[in-house]
């Protein structure tokens, strides 16, 4: 397929070449892919398989993949270069994927090498993102399962017939709320959003023959969907071995010479991406409006924002507001967001608290000992709610959310909140691959699976 770029004008040539048999594909195609998939990438490299990495294109800009690839220093052996809207992204990833995917299986001799191909490709695919549904089908079509990274997760939401959250606006209020979130029975089961992560990540698991999960919640998931107990492992989430070896740059960090206010720290993180709440005029005006009145009272604010920020922004007629007030009030900085890690946890180790929709920031926060109030009505990290360090703001009151921040802010308890997603998370995920590989494959008939 032309549209696919390689590294190398004889990578099929030089993967055939190779004495293994197993092709170990770690899949990236958005920014925390590219954070999370990485260590694994490397605990592989230094174990000595053969390992490919592969960019679907999905996440192409400087700021959001080109940038932190030069920070770790790798370039993709492949990428699909895949571009459109969702469906087209969907079908392009399938094809373009399954196309090489058959190639590496292809078992006739590869002669310019003198190798043979017939490779067993194993799909690393991660969370619950486009890249991850549409590359476990393009796999699972050839017959090879997926190892999951970021297996399991599922939107958990508050029962909120039994609470008055909506109406709460004061101090004590929140911290019953808080209270309400750390017990597990006030939460229930199904939800679309956030969409479409909700429906890939369920997608993706009907394709994985390994999944690895963050935490025992996402495990007990599975189990009662009869996802086979011997093929789950709980390994914890790898963004903290990615926190972990950034943080041992953030020394080289320019961050503070662009934004010498953050220096100080006492400020929230806003950033605002999910479909759901940019697509919708209320939920997005009701998180704006809370971040406004924060910053018009004194509050220091950083604003990150991506495309989907941005698209709500125009559509709703209020870009030269929020331009406005960043150039009115220094205490707000609006900006696109940062393309090195290193620059987002050197800011993040000076934060106050975290205002986001975004996942991968709850588990973030956590790691980093950081409040966190979640923008949206429910989570798909839920276990960190429930462990005292996470707040669920529903947007929908504007008073109701600065008062989730205000109280999460510099909150001491919040911050003591257990760490959930564990140590030396890379290490453990190769180990379950291994054990797996040690007794068949990935991709497990029912023979195997009955001992027959």
């Amino acid at each position: 397929m032309q549209e696919i770029t390689y590294r190398s004008k004889r990578f099929f040539d030089e993967v055939a070449k190779h004495p293994s048999k197993h092709v170990h594909l770690i899949l990236i195609a958005t920014k925390p892919d590219i954070i999370k998939q990485l260590p694994l990438y490397f605990e592989l490299k230094k174990r000595g398989h053969l390992v490919l990495l592969g960019h679907t294109g999905q996440h192409y800009s400087e700021n959001l993949s080109g940038g932190m690839l030069k920070e770790y220093g790798v370039e993709p052996d492949f990428n699909l270069n895949v571009r459109g809207v969702m469906h087209e992204i969907v079908s392009q990833i399938i094809g373009r994927l399954g196309f090489l995917i058959g190639e590496l299986k292809e078992p006739t001799s590869a002669k310019a090498s003198g190798g043979k191909k017939g490779k067993i490709v194993i799909p690393y695919v991660h969370g619950d993102t486009t890249t991850a549904m549409a590359a476990s089908n393009a796999g699972f079509s050839h017959g090879f399962a997926s190892v999951h990274v970021e297996a399991g997760i599922r939107t958990l939401t508050p029962d909120y017939s039994n609470t008055r959250i909506l109406e709460y606006s004061n101090t004590g209020d929140i911290a019953q709320w808080r209270t309400y979130l750390m017990d597990r029975k006030n939460w229930e089961r199904g939800s679309l959003e956030p969409y479409p992560e909700q429906f890939n990540t369920r997608c993706s698991e009907a394709a994985t023959g390994v999944h690895l999960a963050p935490v025992e919640l996402d495990r007990e998931f599975m189990l009662s969907e009869g996802f086979p107990s011997d093929r789950i492992f709980v390994v914890g989430n790898s963004v903290v071995d990615a926190i972990a070896e950034a943080k041992t740059r953030i020394d080289q960090s320019k961050v503070f010479d662009h934004y010498p206010m953050l220096a100080d720290g006492d400020f929230v993180r806003f950033c605002i991406h999910r479909r759901e709440n940019c697509g919708s005029d209320r939920r997005f005006k009701a998180i704006y409006d809370a971040m406004v009145a924060m910053v018009q009272e004194g509050r220091n604010v950083l604003l990150i924002t991506m495309t989907q920020t941005e698209r709500a922004f125009e559509r709703m007629g209020l870009k030269k507001e929020v331009e406005t007030l960043a150039k009115k009030h220094k205490n707000f900085i609006y900006s696109p967001v940062w393309a090195e890690y290193r620059d987002v946890m050197a800011a993040m180790t000076k934060a106050s608290v975290c205002a986001t929709d975004s996942g991968s920031m709850q588990e973030e926060m956590n790691a980093m000992g950081i409040p966190c109030v979640t923008l949206r009505f429910g989570s798909d990290r839920s276990e960190s709610a429930m462990a005292g360090g996470n707040l669920i703001a529903p947007p929908v009151d504007s008073q109701t959310i600065q008062k989730m921040i205000e109280f999460a802010w510099d909150n001491k308890d919040m911050k003591k909140a257990p760490k959930l997603y564990g140590k030396n998370v890379s290490a453990k995920c190769i180990d379950a691959v291994e054990q797996v590989l040690k007794a068949g494959e990935v991709f497990r008939s029912d023979e195997e699976r009955l001992r027959l």
